[in-house]
């Protein structure tokens, strides 16, 4: 009692103590995450020139983006495509709203009647536009304080008519903005000339080329600081976003040997006969096994991942992998089991036929009120239909002719060859008008249904007969055992265990697991092999994972991934050894170049191709448009330099793609100016008006102030 009394005096303290750890251990979280005490970037999917596109707005348009894309796209796939439209809106809002663009009332209204001058609702009695009636229906609208109202064939409410105005809006300004930006646009007659002369002018010349490859590479060392100054000198081609460098191990959950040489049993034990005590009768019953069932479709249906098909199938229309066995065997004998890509299957022949491989038709259809293909013309329901083939197929039986009927045919394009069809067991036809045409004779007559309507089919020719097979299979699927699930579970869990203080690529060479390396950027979401693994890379990216640490992953219709983060990149140049791949041959190649220039003493073409074992070349007509050189493929800087030499000089040592150039203008041949250059301005100018979208909207994005949070909002 006295401990109880204690506790009673005390009890204040204690629910203060445990308050103060509780607000503690929230602080420190919201100090750990600021943006939560300050409202930031977690509601802020990106900032565009100021202009924030806020989180749940952002992933409603997500949301009926996926809707109307039919589950065709990712959840990562929609979010990227609805933000770069929602970048476009801002960019080019920004740019209207800082020239003054916008669309007043009386434009607005002109735009409405461009786009729904058509529609009966807005038109007077004698089809012309009306505005009042158009302004009556936006009032009503208003008034029907959200409730939909008729337009055309769509239902409209007043938010969805405000949002068609401001698309309408929106697209006129950026019309407006394009036909500004074009107007700027035009081509001088110098620029014209020079486009001209680019093609027309000539220049023939003997050259040299001192290959890169006469130096070994062995002989041009590259630091590590050869390779950082390059980078910075071309810092715009290795500057890198945030990266993460993954390496992962998979544990597949996929059936064991063991497992398959269990299903391979199971198959075969359904064979023969089996006793089975029945609880409800309490006697023990004999069940029929595949030996001796007298209902072959319903002991196939209760036993096989896949229906039982009662049709007679070729050659070609069986597994590859069994059809040269089955094809053998005689009623009765089984095949199996064999595997056939995700399935055991064990299959028995049925029966075998002599089967045409292609035949000759002819029909009459009457299609009815919802058949496929029927048009507005097609007024006959199912039933009627039925009744008119039964008449047709009546006379015909009764000494009608086939051919004075055709006219009740709906089957136009058969209808010109008397109704005839030739076709052979593979076409895409109609599966009921192939087997009728298929397992009949010649001059059989029949009325058969398909998803088109009611046919009379009268077969009259059967070609090429080859035996066919009807066979019963039972599959069963190749899965893994509750057994093997749980080995692999426990095979991955115990390399995670150990990797905590081992080494991970020795762990997996010691478990015969194939360590993959992958690199994200902070917006990726597949790995190659299991698709999209946003998790992983959310995961990898987050600011509370380093390097070092691992984690599993669970992967649908797989099994799991072991992940371990080797390296965080922050964006920047990226680190000496992955540019090396592109820079070392750079480097290399300019070394190369200054070893090669320091070896030429000689002043002519001929005698620098005499002194360094190279031959002497030539190449004729070359133009400053087409910087390809006859002899030694793309060389710009070579080309380049040809024309900027007078005919009969030779040229400084030229570092080229392939090698070091000395080159001699052997003859200049000038264009003849054109009397007019108008042809080429309009060209010109039509090219450059071609691309002004895309170009101007590059230019506006890269000048652009954008803050991009979507990895750490809604990825």
């Amino acid at each position: 009692m006295a401990v109880l009394n204690k506790i009673r005096q005390r009890s204040l303290i204690l629910i203060l103590v445990i308050a103060l750890a509780l607000f503690s251990f929230v602080i420190g979280d919201l100090f750990k995450n600021s943006d939560a005490l300050t409202g930031g970037s977690q509601d802020v999917v990106a900032t565009i020139n100021g202009t924030d596109i806020n989180r749940v707005e952002f992933q409603q348009k997500v949301k009926n983006y996926q809707d109307r894309s039919g589950g065709r796209q990712t959840s990562t796939q929609s979010m990227n495509a609805i933000y770069s439209q929602e970048l476009r809106r801002i960019v080019l809002e920004s740019e209207f709203e800082e020239l003054g663009l916008s669309v007043e009332k009386d434009e607005m209204r002109d735009l409405l009647k461009l786009s729904f001058s058509s529609y009966p609702e807005f038109q007077d009695a004698n089809g012309n536009f009306d505005v009042n009636r158009l302004n009556a229906f936006i009032a009503n609208l208003k008034d029907l304080n959200g409730e939909t109202a008729p337009l055309g064939n769509f239902l409209v409410n007043y938010e969805s008519w405000t949002n068609n105005e401001q698309t309408i809006a929106a697209s006129a300004k950026q019309q407006t903005y394009y036909n500004l930006v074009k107007a700027g646009l035009s081509t001088t007659i110098s620029e014209a000339e020079e486009e001209y002369f680019g093609d027309a002018k000539t220049v023939d010349i003997k050259y040299v080329q001192v290959p890169y490859t006469t130096i070994d590479d062995s002989a041009v060392e590259v630091s590590k600081s050869d390779i950082t100054a390059y980078m910075k000198n071309h810092e715009a081609t290795y500057k890198t976003d945030a990266t993460t460098e993954v390496v992962y191990v998979e544990f597949k959950e996929e059936a064991s040997k063991a497992d398959e040489d269990k299903i391979k049993a199971d198959l075969l034990a359904l064979k023969s006969d089996r006793t089975e005590y029945n609880e409800n009768s309490k006697n023990t019953e004999t069940i029929p096994g595949f030996d001796s069932a007298t209902d072959i479709e319903e002991f196939v249906n209760s036993y096989s991942a896949i229906k039982y098909n009662d049709a007679f199938l070729r050659a070609a229309q069986l597994p590859t992998v069994a059809k040269d066995t089955l094809m053998k065997l005689a009623v009765g004998e089984y095949y199996g089991p064999y595997k056939d890509g995700e399935f055991y299957k064990l299959s028995k022949i049925i029966d075998t036929k002599q089967l045409p491989d292609s035949v000759k038709v002819r029909h009459i259809l009457i299609p009815h009120v919802g058949g496929q293909r029927a048009d507005a013309s097609v007024t006959k329901t199912p039933e009627q239909a039925k009744a008119t083939a039964d008449s047709i197929y009546t006379a015909i039986k009764g000494g009608t002719k086939f051919m004075d009927l055709l006219d009740l045919s709906s089957d136009k394009v058969s209808n010109e060859e008397d109704g005839e069809i030739e076709f052979d067991y593979l076409a895409g036809m109609a599966p009921e008008f192939k087997a009728y045409a298929f397992d009949n004779k010649e001059g059989d007559i029949a009325v058969v249904q398909t998803s088109f309507g009611y046919h009379i089919i009268e077969v009259l020719e059967q070609k090429s007969f080859n035996k066919a097979v009807k066979v019963a299979t039972i599959a069963s699927k190749i899965e893994p055992s509750d057994e093997t699930l749980q080995n692999v579970f426990n095979t991955m869990s115990k390399f995670e265990i150990a990797i905590k203080d081992g080494d991970f690529n020795a762990l997996a060479k010691e478990g015969n697991l194939t360590v993959k390396p992958i690199t994200f950027n902070a917006l990726d979401e597949n790995i190659p092999g299991l698709g999209s693994q946003r998790e992983v890379v959310r995961w990898s990216f987050d600011d509370d994972t380093e390097a070092g640490d691992y984690k599993n992953f669970p992967i649908s219709n797989f099994g799991f991934i072991v992940a371990k983060v080797v390296e965080k990149r922050e964006a920047g140049l990226m680190s000496t050894e992955d540019a090396s791949i592109t820079a070392l041959p750079a480097i290399r190649k300019e070394k190369k170049a200054k070893l090669i220039r320091e070896k030429l003493s000689a002043s002519t073409v001929a005698d620098i191709a005499n002194n360094q074992g190279q031959s002497a070349r030539t190449a004729a007509a070359l133009t400053i448009n087409n910087t390809t050189l006859s002899g030694a493929g793309v060389e710009p800087k070579v080309i380049g330099a040809a024309f900027g030499l007078a005919q009969g000089a030779t040229s400084k040592p030229i570092d080229g793609e392939k090698g070091v150039y000395v080159i001699e203008v052997t003859k200049v041949t000038e264009a003849t100016k054109l009397e007019n250059y108008t042809a080429i301005m309009n060209r010109l100018n039509s090219e450059r008006r071609n691309t002004v979208q895309t170009e101007v909207f590059k230019a506006l994005e890269n000048a652009a102030e954008i803050e991009d949070n979507r990895a750490k909002t809604v990825y």
